[in-house]
């Protein structure tokens, strides 16, 4: 009786770099291409389970409020500053009548600092984290 035929395996070699996420990504790409995954075709995300990170979108939010004097009556004309403590980027915008601010589009994985001036008077600084999840904040800024 003859002996049945030995299934044929397919061996591959990884180089090994000091970047960790290389090593995964590319011990991934190799069982993809090879066929070690069942169903997955090479650029497929089929079957790869733990070792596959898709990029996450953050999105944006809406950082809004009003300038207020000590007697807290709305500053109409104060400049609002909004700094990215990351890229050192800084928009401006002039309160309304009612005292009123808005920034549209403010991205959610920086630090950012925000406070307003006018004339020689200036608010505390208020810091907005990365880690605050909240799509719109609003807070008051208090000229001194």
């Amino acid at each position: 009786m003859p002996r049945p035929a030995r299934p044929k395996t397919k061996t591959f070699a990884i180089r090994v770099r000091r970047n960790a996420g290389f090593l995964i990504a590319s011990m991934t790409f190799a069982a993809v291409a090879l066929g070690v995954f069942p169903g997955a075709t090479a650029g497929s995300h089929a079957g790869l389970g733990a070792t596959y990170a898709e990029a996450q979108n953050f999105g944006q939010r809406t950082l809004q409020g009003k300038v207020l004097d000590d007697r807290d009556a709305p500053v109409a004309g104060a400049t609002v500053f909004l700094k990215n403590l990351k890229s050192r980027d800084i928009k401006s915008f002039t309160s309304i009548a009612d005292g009123s601010f808005r920034f549209a589009q403010v991205g959610m994985v920086d630090d950012y600092e925000v406070w307003a001036e006018q004339g020689k008077k200036r608010s505390a600084t208020k810091t907005v984290s990365s880690f605050d999840s909240r799509k719109e904040l609003e807070f008051d800024l208090k000229l001194k």
